[in-house]
């Protein structure tokens, strides 16, 4: 251990080293956290004598896991083995598998993904007789998702209106189908944990004994129930480490809250706090960059990141006149130092704000010839094929699993269609059995006189009901990889997706690409397990050569050679979402900042002067506030060449506005005595201020066409609109 401390540097060394007890570790990107973990890790066993199995440390990736055990276990070797190491889910499943007694469940439950969920509230949501376009059940889910991250439970739903009421109805009505289906969510897994540990004080003894010591990683992006889990869980040792940086915390709409760093020094008052400021990835000039725009933000703790690289080159800023010649210039840039400066293809990357943005760049991209690595695309474990097979290896170890039964009880086609369902629904109802008990029932000999009641119909539900059966069986004596094939096999998948046509065969090689992923476990329910928690950046491609387009979101925990930014322009970055809410643009300050530090030696700034709104007309912009921030000093370009939000003229870029296809559309001239005049500043409820650009008659009432700041061109009925002049 003393030599890989002498690989470390001071600030390293001091956390790895630091004596037991409650500690937090503000790590600054690029500052080695990642290192610093797994050596703190191999200190508590290699130098403290701590067990391995008296260890919990949680990430929040598997990948990251699988890194992290795989790291510690080069340094440790078999003195690793028994670390409880993994993600929080991760970590929590295996709690309530041990503790399932303490459940509204039996410990075969299983864990719905996002499209279970969706399912099953829109049956919710059916069943209570409500429109389903005023109470989507995503909105419904995320609201639910956000009370359960704040542990609030259906009774507790606070009410402020009339939807407030809806969705606690929903609520409740859906964590009771839950348990009817002997599943959770991902949030449950959580709430179980924490609520066990809350309500059986024997049980939270044990556990918070075993765990001598609990290390955390990426520790600014955990919930309130996580916190509280990790709490209850370090109360007799105290020794709880956690890393993080609260400047990088861009997960505030998954229920992240970066003010749990706050709550732990709050409820540890003897925590140390350990700096790390040295960053290993990137030269001088972006770190200056990064922290001038993030020391704008309130409420975090100041650090000043220092490297021993060179200063490197300057940020570059480019305006382009418009979105389309924005994604030309980036993709023109990326193909000349692919093709003049021979600069590998992945040491690129594109970030932006939003999905939508990708959609000019691929064009660009594909018109070069130059293949790209889109992150942010159809998940592998969110493809059809793959998700059919995972659903009838639900069902097989979990009978009561209905949205698994739905899914591939006509799948490929046996006949079983609406009318075969509904009396299943039925005799299931009048004999109080769940769905698969029901199909499971009336293909055994017991079940012949049911069977007769159900007719035709009856006939295809026990061919499955007998299916089912055999396969449980079979998966009670066969590896998993085994039970795979025999689904396969006896309901002619393979047939039934590979149609010779190019799709099918990629279909098809997906269905074999997950048959690889099955041999690595041993149980069904380790692999079902797993599947359920699979994070979006463990199933993205690493081996294409590529250039790489993805969110600032999506970058987190990345870097790369070389990063443009597009987009750099308010409305876009920041969000027009987080206009009036100092929190969100708070965020939004974070997101730029961790998209900066990404970058290893080049930077690059783009926006448009204008984009094409979804309408088709053009509409100018404004510069994001965040580019104001940047020192001169530090630019390849002049910030004053760019418009800022502080010198834009609202009315000069009316005449700059004009297309020829806007020219060309029929304009009505008014009457003198028209109310709202071209070049009036004027004041909408909603929209803000703006610069009427035209009026028209239309229908007997005024139609009033006005430019927004920070919004665009608008077409108002003036009786309606309520402008007001300035």
């Amino acid at each position: 251990m003393n030599d890989l401390l002498e690989l470390l540097n001071p600030q390293q060394q001091r956390a790895v080293a630091a004596p037991a007890g409650p500690t937090l570790v503000l790590a600054g990107p690029g500052s080695g956290k990642t290192r610093v973990l797994t050596y703190r890790i191999a200190y508590l066993i290699g130098v403290l004598h701590v067990p391995a199995y008296n260890i919990l440390a949680v990430t929040f990736t598997n990948k990251a896991a699988r890194e992290m055990a795989a790291r510690v276990e080069k340094i440790l070797g078999a003195a690793a083995s028994g670390i409880w190491l993994g993600t929080f889910h991760s970590v929590c499943g295996r709690i309530l598998r041990r503790e399932a007694d303490l459940l509204p469940l039996t410990k075969d439950f299983v864990i719905f993904d996002a499209d279970d969920q969706a399912t099953l509230m829109k049956e919710v949501i059916r069943e209570a007789g409500v429109d389903e376009k005023l109470f989507r059940a995503e909105s419904v889910l995320d609201a639910v998702s956000r009370a359960k991250n704040d542990l609030i439970t259906p009774e507790d739903y606070p009410i402020q209106n009339f939807r407030d009421e809806k969705v606690r109805q929903f609520y409740l009505r859906y964590q009771q189908l839950l348990v009817r289906n002997n599943a959770m969510d991902f949030d449950d897994m959580l709430v179980f944990t924490h609520q066990i540990l809350s309500a059986y004080p024997q049980t939270r003894a044990t556990w918070a004994h075993k765990f001598q010591h609990i290390l955390v990683d990426e520790f600014q992006d955990t919930n309130l129930s996580q916190y509280a889990i990790l709490r209850s869980l370090a109360q007799e040792h105290g020794n709880l480490y956690v890393v993080g940086d609260e400047d990088q915390s861009i997960y505030r709409w998954r229920g992240a809250d970066y003010r749990n760093i706050q709550r732990f020094q709050t409820d540890f008052k003897n925590a140390q706090t350990i700096l790390l400021e040295q960053n290993y990835r990137s030269t001088q000039r972006i770190l200056d960059g990064a922290m001038a725009v993030i020391d704008r933000n309130a409420n975090r703790t100041h650090k000043k990141l220092f490297t021993e690289q060179k200063q490197g080159e300057k940020i570059k800023l480019f305006a382009a006149a418009d979105d389309k010649e924005e994604a030309e210039y980036v993709v023109q840039a990326v193909k000349n130092g692919i093709r003049t400066q021979k600069l590998n293809p992945s040491s690129f990357a594109v970030m932006y704000r939003t999905n939508a943005q990708s959609r000019l760049l691929e064009e660009s991209f594909r018109r070069e010839g130059i293949s790209y690595r889109l992150v942010g695309a159809q998940r592998f474990y969110g493809r059809r094929e793959v998700k059919d097979v995972i659903s009838f290896l639900r069902l097989i170890h979990n009978p009561k699993d209905e949205i698994s039964l739905r899914r591939v009880i006509n799948l490929p086609p046996r006949g079983i269609g609406g009318k075969s369902l509904e009396k299943l629904e039925e005799f299931a109802r009048a004999s109080s059995l769940n769905l698969g008990e029901a199909v499971t029932y009336i293909a055994e000999p017991a079940g012949r006189a049911a069977l007769e009641q159900l007719g035709k119909e009856g006939l295809r539900l026990e061919q499955f009901g007998r299916k089912l059966l055999f396969w449980r069986k079979f998966a009670e004596a066969n590896p998993p990889a085994s039970l795979f094939d025999r689904v396969l096999e006896d309901t002619g998948y393979q047939e039934y997706i590979h149609d010779r046509s190019e799709e099918g065969q990629d279909r098809w090689e997906n269905v074999l690409e997950l048959r690889q992923v099955i041999l690595e476990y041993d149980g069904l329910p380790g692999f079902l397990e797993a599947m359920a928690l699979v994070a979006d950046q463990d199933t993205l491609p690493e081996t294409l050569d590529a250039p790489t387009m993805l969110t600032l979101h999506a970058a987190k925990g990345l870097e790369f050679e070389n990063v443009f930014i597009v987009g750099l322009d308010e409305m876009i970055l920041p969000h027009s979402r987080s206009r009036d809410d100092p929190e969100a643009l708070a965020e939004e300050r974070r997101l730029l900042y961790v998209g900066i530090t990404r970058a290893k030696k080049t930077l690059t700034l783009t926006r448009a002067m204008r984009r094409r709104s979804p309408y088709g007309s053009y509409e100018e912009t404004q510069a994001s506030r965040f580019l104001d921030d940047l020192p001169e000093d530090l630019l390849q370009g002049s910030a004053k060449g760019l418009p800022s939000r502080l010198n834009f003229n609202y009315q000069s870029a009316y005449s700059r506005w004009e297309t020829p296809a806007y020219r060309a559309a029929p304009r009505q001239d008014l009457p003198q005595n028209t109310r709202y005049k071209a070049g009036m500043q004027v004041r909408h409820k909603t929209y803000g201020r703006g610069v009427v650009k035209a009026s028209r008659l239309e229908h007997g009432d005024e139609t009033v066409e006005v430019y927004f700041e920070g919004i665009g061109l608008k077409a108002l009925v003036a009786s309606l609109a309520k402008l007001e002049i300035l």
